[in-house]
């Protein structure tokens, strides 16, 4: 059948076009191009509509399926046709409410109706593409996510793609000019508006430099520049950066051009920054005649030693004829010129580095890619890139924020030549996991064959992710929902390739494959040779269908054909049910043939095992397949500053494994990317080449690359691949794991260098020396490249040799001290050579006084010189003898070997003996009990024994680190001696010597049970709360025994310590919320699909987050469950079936349970966790009153617990609309504050749903006097263990944690002392039941106590001990104790000693908790206050920011403001905290005690805002 379709050629019939290319070849439809649309038919009738035509063709054409399978999909379709021309052909305000929709709509779906494509699609699409409202929605970011997935997976589909194709010039429906007003959407963690951005005015700009291939932080770059380009209408230039000759390669600028074109990248214009030297030559003379630049011959190394200490070059006052002169022979690249550069004279004392007279210039003798040897001196980067881009018109530079530092010299430069200045927008670079994408570091990768090359799939690089399998539109998608964020966040690999998934999911063809190893067949004597037809995708029946050969022998693989026996009933998918009657095995134990018989009309396929299969017969050949998998090449996920990313390389990542493939496997072509069932996605790297036995007699194998699809499972992979990737991690990696991810901040041990012998280092440093200096000259003599590497090679091991010896990278500046001493005592022969560090301190300082008065008197040039580097002399002496820059008032001392040995031993020995005997005698004055005045002498020369040892050898003195110089261990006399003065200690350790310094617990050595030496143990906090916050959380949390970290990144074990206090605040709450009407109960943690889809608009903020489970056992589940992040969906339709009538209000339920959230920050232990426990109340009420006021009794609640049971003080207030619960209608919270990081942190929230949830899910109920349905009120309350993280982050101190007494797991604990080996058993028995029968006269008065009566370990550990964990009180009690009837109490928050009798311990004990719980508040109460701040002004608004401060200020609540003021603080303020470099501002809460009232003067604190504030907001930085 053939017909005519004439269309218009300026309003095309897409709809129409599309139907007639799905029912060829049953109806073909010529097309004309004219100036109407019309369908001739016989008998003369037409139609003229899209709509009409679609309907026709389908309906002449019913096995096409167009019009569905069914009456209810005929209607449904019926519905989507007239949807699309009544709704989605508006561009006014309706539009946006369809597109919501539809939205729904396709939240779990593929088609709209059916499972493949039908006119519902066809004509919903037609909508959608000539509406010009929805074209702009698109190009601003502002579609609904699944109506955006849904409308590329109809565009690529290939009849759709094809009509689009040949659609005549013009035809597209003419899109809207954008106005200068047009925004892009503000979402978090997407794009934001580039600062005065005007649409179809923007111009930004992508340069590369030509030194090596594109790597994924480039293609986010590249990507991020095409997306403003779109976004506003505007240019995108490409630049290549070749303004340094010995990097450029012409080969490597084919290449990046090429990789631009595979990332569908289209610039505008194409330039070099070499197109422009003869301009950046004029610049620079500009510079030097306005005495704003100078010519220098200053030497690398002082140059950069003088830029370090501010001191200014001796060619800055140069002359302007003397720098134009010195300029020539620069350009002519004469000898001296060669050691010249052009300087920028900024300002040498500023803090920024990059503003200490930067270069802009240097002489090389070398030719250019482009220019050949045209010039001599070439521009640097940073001089090149402003005067580049102003003179190209671009209006937005978009750098990495690594390039902060240097953006004042961006300026700088413009400013100076008076040029125009462009807007610098910086974003974060991209930072994966396991990953270098320095692209020094990649050539390594590819010299050292360490990978095939640039391309190698194991590469970050284009190419490599590419080859690997990673699509254009994955990566697309993975770079859009990073945005443009400055948020620094280390990305796993597993994000980018699970983005992929869901590109080459719906699109990739199925497969079938077994492994060639061990492969099994199944005999079938019942089935006979056929050919069915199955769907190439079983979700997209567009794909059409695939041949399946079924034969009576099947081939199956070895660990399916494990998992059977005989009677089983096994799916043999794509086939049906067998019935296994034998298995035979081997003497090895595999299995090697199974007898089976045909089951097909069992349909019963729940619980039956599920194998993949091929059948084995001549008729159908099947492909030999070489199945590579690929592991990271780097073992270590997150390098270290400090790390050398070569100790890190692992030596086995490649794993092919052969398998043998269905028939249709053989063509397949280069890059098509197939499913093989149950083994994974593969891209075809290598088609299988039967002609290829000709030549080799060996048939050329499909090579199929493993693409990773963003899970970390291996269950589903073959053994041998299990097995590849569990062996990837060494036994030090596995411990390491077990402790808890570095990125997590969990405590490490930090290895030790090994210990160079003397002299070693010396000779090594300068053999460096030596060998660089030949490297220098055989650069410089133009030497052969393979000569050059040669030599490059060998300075490599010995700097690698150094490092292993010294423990640190061999610098020019750092070779070994004794090495720089000798050169130093040669050099000035006067000096003495036994010059000490103290005196060196001291002659730095007098020639420092020396300079500064030479200085002051405006001394000559010639006379200050000599003296500058004199004192840059010592300084660097200084440095060489102490491993440390000198400070001022601060003199460092020689750092100590890494054995523990001084370096020099005899002094250090002598040191050693007296700080023994002193000790000895001061033990012997506490014994016999002296008088106080007699004893402190003596301490204080103990002390200043122990400080002349630290300053001998660079440590503490400790009894067990006896120096010795020969490193042996001790004799058994010195272990005698060691025991002895342990039970010496034992008998001095009185409970009420006031005179005994309270020692932290850092300090404290571990007695071990055993007999010898005292073992040292970190029992204590090494890291401080003013100096490293992540690292000392971490150690409190972990050495107080709150925390163990678990191999599952983000999950963590909660210890019963900590677990306690979650059950002391659930018990604390439980009475309150029961008081009130609420009862708990218990629901599912599962979530079905549809059900989350129900709930959409709510829970999109975390839908990101959401967790899925999608396999029972080995099996796929018939449709993915969700695992609750919140419990709306879970608990609402039960409320709507349980509430009918206002006799069933109010409901009230809470739930105590566990939340998963699948968070990709950095997870932090309580504060930021994938799963956390949480109470989540949900209420419903018959009016609102009644709801409202729950809210706030409910949030008097919350309050409760955080300053009368956590003692933490906290601000109650009201969320922003920006920041409320999505589908609230008001929020409210209790804000708390951590003063160690200046940060407010969200305590907990009650949110007031007023009716939105009844109404999307139904919750109504009869009202008793007008008998009509009304929907219910309702509310959602929650708090979470983030409660714990808070506690510890204010109250715990440098020595662990402190508790609060409420809320302590034990409030007292018991520590017998002064049991000594002269006691008698009796006595000591006497003592213990002393302390049991008083824990016990606690423990009957509610008082909760713990007794420590183990004897394996001293008082004062256990003092230690459990100071760490932050018990509230300490009962100390010795014999005399026990006989004078009393106690003494130490408190943990100020570490006071009280002595109580027993006889009113009870009353006093109570007394004393509470007066802890009080004053532990009150610190934090004034802490907080103190921190708070109340302003009108923004530049005071930037500056308690910057102090750690919160801020109350007046805030009109629109939320584009508030994006306003969090983007503006956080471009103007510094780092809160490492980990949050560019954190601005946001709303904590409107408090409800507002610190004064709005007048009529008031402004807004954003200074871009004119609106009227409406009420005091409090501001902060926040977790």
């Amino acid at each position: 059948m053939q017909l005519k379709l004439s269309c218009s050629k300026t309003e095309p019939p897409v709809g129409a076009l599309i139907t007639a290319a799905y029912v060829k070849p049953a109806v073909l439809v010529n097309v004309d191009w004219n100036n109407n649309t019309c369908l001739q038919l016989d008998g003369g009738k037409s139609f003229g509509s899209s709509a009409l035509i679609s309907r026709y063709l389908a309906r002449v054409v019913p096995g096409g399926r167009l019009y569905g399978d069914s009456v209810l999909e005929r209607t449904e379709v019926d519905h989507w046709i007239e949807f699309a021309a009544a709704r989605l052909s508006r561009a006014d305000a309706g539009f946006a409410q369809a597109l919501g929709c539809l939205d729904k709509a396709l939240g779990s779906v593929t088609y709209l109706v059916g499972q493949a494509v039908t006119l519902a699609d066809i004509a919903v699409w037609e909508a959608l593409y000539g509406n010009a409202a929805w074209h702009s929605a698109v190009a601003g970011q502002r579609c609904p996510q699944n109506v955006s997935r849904w409308y590329r997976f109809i565009a690529e589909q290939p009849n759709v793609r094809d009509v689009i194709a040949v659609l005549p010039a013009g035809a597209a429906r003419e899109q809207p000019k954008a106005t200068a007003e047009t925004k892009i959407s503000k979402e978090e963690g997407k794009f934001v508006d580039l600062p005065g951005a005007e649409m179809g005015k923007v111009v930004v700009r992508f340069p590369p430099e030509a030194s090596g291939y594109l790597h994924v932080g480039h293609a986010k770059a590249a990507l991020l520049n095409q997306y403003y380009q779109q976004a506003f209408k505007g240019k995108l230039i490409m630049r290549f950066d070749d303004t340094n000759p010995e990097k450029e390669k012409e080969d490597f600028e084919k290449v990046i051009l090429d990789d631009v074109k595979k990332l569908e990248i289209t610039p505008d214009r194409f330039t070099f920054t070499s197109d422009y030297f003869e301009l950046l030559l004029q610049k620079c003379e500009e510079l030097l005649k306005k005495g704003l630049a100078y010519v220098d011959d200053t030497d690398a190394e002082t140059m950069k030693a003088e830029r370090e200490q501010r001191v200014e070059s001796k060619n800055r006052s140069n002359t302007v004829e003397q720098n134009l002169k010195l300029w020539e022979e620069m350009k002519k690249g004469t000898e001296h010129g060669l050691k010249c550069c052009v300087r920028a004279k900024i300002d040498m004392n500023s803090n920024n580095g990059c503003m200490r007279d930067p270069a802009l210039y240097r002489c090389k003798i070398m030719d250019h890619p482009r220019t050949g040897n045209k010039y001599k001196v070439y521009p640097t980067y940073d001089f090149a890139c402003p005067i580049v881009d102003s003179i190209e018109d671009v209006t937005h530079a978009l750098r990495t924020t690594e390039y902060h530092d240097r953006d004042e010299q961006f300026f700088w430069v413009l400013d100076s030549l008076g040029m125009r200045k462009p807007h610098i927008y910086e974003y974060s670079r991209l930072n994966m996991m396991n990953t270098v994408l320095s692209k020094r570091k990649l050539t390594w990768f590819v010299e050292n064959k360490i990978v095939d090359g640039w391309d190698d799939p194991r590469m970050p690089t284009v190419r490599g992710v590419l080859r690997r399998g990673m699509t254009v539109e994955g990566l697309k998608q993975f770079i859009i929902a990073q945005g443009s964020s400055r948020s620094v966040v280390m990305m796993d690999w597993d994000k980018i390739w699970a983005f992929n998934k869901k590109v080459i999911d719906p699109v990739a063809p199925r497969h079938t494959a077994v492994e060639a190893q061990d492969a099994v067949v199944v005999d079938v004597p019942g089935l006979k040779e056929e050919r069915l037809q199955v769907a190439v995708h079983p979700k997209n029946p567009s794909l059409g269908q695939r041949e399946v050969v079924v034969a009576p022998q099947l081939l199956i693989d070895q660990v399916d054909a494990q998992a059977m026996k005989a009677g089983d009933n096994v799916t043999f998918i794509g086939l049906g049910n067998l019935k296994i009657k034998d298995v035979a095995k081997s003497a090895d134990g595999k299995v090697s043939k199974v007898l089976a018989e045909p089951n097909l009309d069992d349909k019963n396929y729940k619980n039956t095992l599920k194998v993949t299969w091929l059948a084995k017969t001549p008729s159908a050949p099947l492909v030999p397949c070489k199945c590579v998998f690929f592991d990271h090449i780097l073992s270590k996920q997150v390098l270290g500053k400090d790390d050398d990313f070569k100790d890190f390389v692992r030596k086995e990542t490649r794993l092919e494994v052969p398998m043998l493939g269905d028939p249709l496997l053989a063509k397949i072509k280069k890059s098509d990317i197939v499913q093989i069932q149950r083994k994974g996605f593969f891209i075809c790297d290598q088609p299988y080449d039967q002609d290829a036995a000709r030549h080799t007699s060996v048939e050329g194998p499909l090579v199929l690359y493993h693409i990773p699809d963003g899970t970390q499972s291996t269950s589903t992979l073959p053994e041998v691949v299990q097995k590849f990737y569990d062996a990837r991690e060494s036994p030090k990696e596995q411990q390491q794991r077990a402790k808890g991810k570095a990125s997590e901040k969990s405590p490490v041990e930090d290895s030790k260098p090994v210990v160079a012998q003397a002299g070693e280092l010396d000779k090594l440093s300068s053999k460096i020396q030596d060998v660089g200096n030949e490297v220098r000259q055989l650069k410089a003599n133009k030497a052969q490249k393979a000569e050059v590497d040669a030599k490059v090679q060998v300075l490599l091991t010995l700097k690698a040799d150094f490092k292993k010896l010294s423990g640190k990278d061999w610098q020019p500046s750092t070779a070994a001290p004794a090495a720089k001493q000798a050169a130093a005592q040669n050099a000035n022969p006067s000096q003495n050579p036994g010059c000490s560090v103290s005196e060196l301190d001291r002659s730095i300082q007098a020639q420092g006084d020396k300079v500064r008065k030479l200085k002051s008197e405006k001394a000559s040039k010639e006379t200050l010189e000599p003296e500058i580097k004199e004192l840059l002399r010592l300084k660097a002496e200084y440095k060489a003898a102490t491993g440390s820059e000198w400070k001022p008032g601060n003199p460092a001392v020689p750092p100590a070997s890494g054995t523990g040995d001084v370096s020099a031993p005899t002094g250090a020995q002598e040191l050693n003996n007296k700080i023994q005997a002193q000790g000895d005698k001061i033990r012997a004055l506490k014994a016999s009990k002296a008088a106080k005045d007699v004893i402190e002498p003596e301490v204080k020369t103990l002390l200043q024994l122990k400080a002349d040892y630290k300053s001998a050898t660079g440590q503490e003195w400790k009894p067990a680190s006896e120096p010795s110089a020969s490193g042996s261990t001790k004799s058994s006399s010195s272990q005698e001696k060691q025991k002895d003065q342990g039970d010496k200690s034992k008998k001095a350790d009185k409970p009420k010597q006031a005179e005994k310094a309270k020692k932290p617990a850092a300090k404290e050595s571990t007695p071990t049970p055993q007999d010898g030496p005292k073992k040292i143990t970190r029992l204590g906090l090494e890291a401080k709360k003013e100096e490293n916050l992540p690292d000392w959380y971490s150690q409190v949390i972990t050495k107080a025994e709150m925390i163990e970290y678990y191999d599952v990144s983000g999950c963590y074990i909660l210890r019963p310590w900590a677990y306690s206090i979650w059950e002391n605040i659930k018990d604390f709450m439980d009475t309150r919320i029961k008081a009130i009407g609420v009862q708990n109960c218990y629901f599912p943690m599962f979530v079905s699909a549809q059900a989350l889809e129900r709930e959409k608009t709510h829970v999109a903020d975390f839908a990101p987050e959401v967790a899925w489970v999608t396999k029972s056992g080995s099996s796929d589940l018939a449709e993915p469950i969700a695992i609750r992040p919140t419990s709306e969906t879970v608990m609402y339709p039960s409320y709507a079936k349980w509430i009918q009538s206002h006799r069933d209000l109010p409901l009230q339920l809470n739930q105590w349970c566990n939340i998963v959230r699948w968070e990709f920050k950095h997870p932090q232990p309580f504060l930021r966790t994938r799963e956390f426990l949480w109470q989540e109340g949900h209420s419903a009420f018959a009016t609102r009153e009644e709801a409202v006021e729950e809210v706030y009794r409910i949030l008097d609640i919350y309050t409760a617990v955080y300053e009368e049971l956590l003692a933490l003080p906290v601000v109650r207030g009201r969320k922003t609309e920006k920041e409320k619960f999505a589908g609230a209608d008001f929020t409210t919270t209790v804000e708390g504050y951590v003063p160690a990081s200046g940060r407010g942190i969200q305590g907990a929230t009650s949110h007031h749903l007023g009716q939105n949830f009844s109404k999307m899910f139904e919750i109504v109920f009869e009202d008793p006097e007008t008998r009509e349905k009304k929907f219910a009120f309702q509310n959602s309350w929650g708090l979470t263990t983030r409660t714990i993280g808070v506690l510890v982050m204010v109250h715990a101190d440098n020595q662990g944690l402190v508790l609060p007494p409420r809320v302590a797991s034990y409030q007292i604990v018991i520590v017998p002392c002064g049991i000594t080996a002269a006691m008698s058993e009796d006595q000591k028995a006497a003592l213990i039941k002393f302390c049991q029968d008083f824990e016990s006269s606690l423990s009957k008065e509610g008082v909760r106590c713990k007794g420590d009566y183990r004897d394996n370990y001293s008082p004062g550990w256990k003092f230690n001990h459990w100071e760490l964990k932050g018990v509230p009180i300490r009962v100390e009690i010795g014999p005399r104790d026990m006989q004078q009837k009393q106690f003494v109490a130490v408190r943990r928050d100020t570490g006071e000693k009280i002595t109580y009798s027993t006889s009113s311990a009870v009353s006093d004990i109570k007394t004393l908790l509470d007066t802890i719980q009080k004053a532990m508040f009150n610190r934090a109460k004034e802490d907080q206050l103190k921190f708070q701040a109340v302003t009108k002004s923004w530049d005071v608004f930037l500056q308690k920011l910057e102090a750690k401060c919160v801020i109350m200020s007046p805030f009109c609540g629109d939320m584009d403001c508030e994006d306003e003021i969090k983007k503006n603080s956080a471009k103007d303020s510094v780092e809160a905290e490492p980990g949050a470099p560019a954190m601005g501002a946001k709303s904590l809460c409107i408090p409800f005690d507002q610190p004064a009232k709005i007048e009529d003067g008031d402004k807004c604190i954003n200074p871009g805002c004119s609106r009227k504030p409406a009420f005091y907001t409090m501001f902060g930085r926040s977790y």
